[in-house]
C-alpha cells in the first residue's frame, strides 16, 4: 500500500533497465525544458496526479470503504442505545429500576462517543499518511526526474479550469502562480507514468 521512499531502489530499477522506458521518455521534456540564463525550468500539477494516480486512489478508496464500513456497524450501535433509552420510559423516575437503566445508558453512550472520537482521529491520520507519503513519493520523482534532464527549477501549477458556477473554482484559477506556460514543459504526464512503473516493478 505505501510508495518506498528509498532512492537506492530506484537506483537499482535503472541498473537493470526496470524504468528504462521511462527514463529515455524523459529525453523528450528536457529538450522541451525553457532555458534562461543557463537555467531549465519544467511545471507539475501535482493536485492532478493525486486525483488520478491509481495507486493513489486505491489508498483512500480503501479508507472509504473503511469508514462505509464502521459506519454500518455504528448505526447498529446508536439503535441499540436508542432501545436502551426507551426501557426508561417503562420505570418510575427516582426507582431504583430507572437510576439503574440511567446509568446503563450514560455508559453506554460515553463508550460509544470514545470510539467514535477514536475512529475519527484513526480514519483522519490514516487519510493523512497516504496523502504525506504519496507526496515524499512525487517529490522524489520530480527531483529524479528534472535531475536526469538537467532540470534546474520545477514548479507546480494547477491546470484546472476556473468554473464560473464554483466560486471557489473561480477563487483557486485566480490565485494559480502560474498564469502561462507552454505546454510542453508539463512534466505531469511523465511523473505519473514514473510512479506507476515503480508500483508495477514492485509486484
Amino acid at each position: 500500500m505505501r510508495i518506498s521512499k528509498s532512492v537506492a531502489f530506484v537506483l537499482s530499477c535503472l541498473a537493470i533497465g526496470a524504468v528504462a522506458p521511462v527514463t529515455a521518455q524523459a529525453q523528450a521534456p528536457a529538450a522541451a525544458a525553457a532555458t534562461t540564463g543557463g537555467h531549465r525550468v519544467a511545471v507539475v500539477d501535482v493536485a492532478r496526479i493525486f486525483k488520478e494516480s491509481p495507486a493513489i486512489k486505491s489508498q483512500v478508496e480503501a479508507v472509504e470503504n473503511e469508514l462505509k464500513t464502521y459506519d454500518a456497524t455504528l448505526a447498529g450501535k446508536r439503535d441499540a442505545l436508542k432501545a436502551e433509552v426507551e426501557k426508561l420510559k417503562v420505570n418510575n423516575v427516582g426507582s431504583p429500576e430507572y437510576t439503574a437503566q440511567e446509568e446503563k445508558v450514560a455508559e453506554m453512550e460515553s463508550k460509544l462517543r470514545l470510539e467514535m472520537a477514536r475512529k475519527r482521529k484513526e480514519l483522519s491520520d490514516a487519510e493523512a499518511r497516504i496523502y504525506f507519503e504519496n507526496y515524499q513519493s512525487i517529490a522524489e520523482a520530480v527531483k529524479y526526474l528534472a535531475s536526469y534532464n538537467k532540470i534546474n527549477l520545477v514548479l507546480r501549477y494547477n491546470s484546472e479550469e476556473m468554473d464560473m458556477a464554483k466560486g471557489e473554482s473561480v477563487i483557486r484559477g485566480v490565485m494559480k502562480n502560474i498564469v502561462y506556460h507552454e505546454p510542453s514543459l508539463d512534466m505531469t504526464d511523465l511523473v505519473m507514468q514514473y510512479l506507476n512503473s515503480r508500483v508495477a516493478n514492485k509486484r
